[in-house]
């Protein structure tokens, strides 16, 4: 653990970078984050030779939240007059979020049926694992095309959530990209994040932040060189 910091504006974050230094900050070619406009924005500011990376996790997830959620909600609420199909429906939710990989010989007999019978759901089922090969391309030309084949998929699927995301999702295109070519991401940092909440909870909380910042570091001291 390097630095410690409260807040997610740029504000917040620029300490690090002068800690770092404008010699370091020069030697930094990729950047891997969830799509934070405020560290994208601080990174290419103090760091002109870094790629910024997005990482898969937190797209997938922005996904499931803005466009599974909200179909499934709203296929759910035009079955008001039969109440077993919406029933069904209603909880379906982590059979469509989980990996198919994860699921039971049950479970996926479930989703099957589900989304057999209903064409808005299979629709963001099928984009949502599309999206997510855009992270496992051979090479950035490739990742170029299976993005504009997924956009257009998305702008022609009339589903208004999956549009709405298609067109916020083309500010970040270049961040997605750039991890056909820097296999980054942000998994050792999201179990960082569960040891500092870990630390918090048997602390039952603190109210010093410096020391607080003290017990995460002493937590991941790294390895001596």
């Amino acid at each position: 653990m390097l630095w410690v910091g409260e807040g997610r504006s740029r504000k917040d974050v620029q300490p690090f970078f002068e800690q770092l230094g404008p010699e370091a900050c020069q030697r930094i070619e990729a950047v891997a984050m969830d799509m934070n406009t405020a560290f994208d924005l601080e990174v290419k500011a103090h760091c002109p030779n870094a790629r910024v990376v997005y990482d898969l996790f937190h797209v997938l997830a922005k996904f499931g939240r803005e466009v599974v959620d909200r179909v499934r909600v709203d296929q759910a609420n035009a079955l008001k007059a039969d109440p077993a199909a919406r029933r069904v429906i209603k909880r379906s939710r982590w059979l469509l979020l989980r990996n198919r990989a994860n699921l039971t010989q049950e479970q996926a007999i479930k989703l099957d049926d589900l989304l057999a019978a209903n064409a808005p759901l299979t629709t963001v089922y099928l984009l949502k694992a599309q999206l997510k090969e855009l992270w496992y391309a051979p090479d950035e030309p490739q990742a170029q095309r299976r993005w504009q084949e997924w956009h257009r998929l998305a702008m022609e699927s009339g589903l208004k959530p999956v549009i709405a995301f298609a067109k916020r999702l083309s500010g970040y295109v270049e961040g997605i990209l750039a991890s056909a070519r820097y296999h980054l991401n942000t998994s050792v940092l999201e179990g960082m994040n569960n040891r500092i909440k870990v630390i918090k909870r048997m602390a039952y909380g603190f109210r010093d932040s410096a020391y607080f910042f003290l017990k995460i570091k002493a937590d991941f001291p790294g390895k001596a060189r």
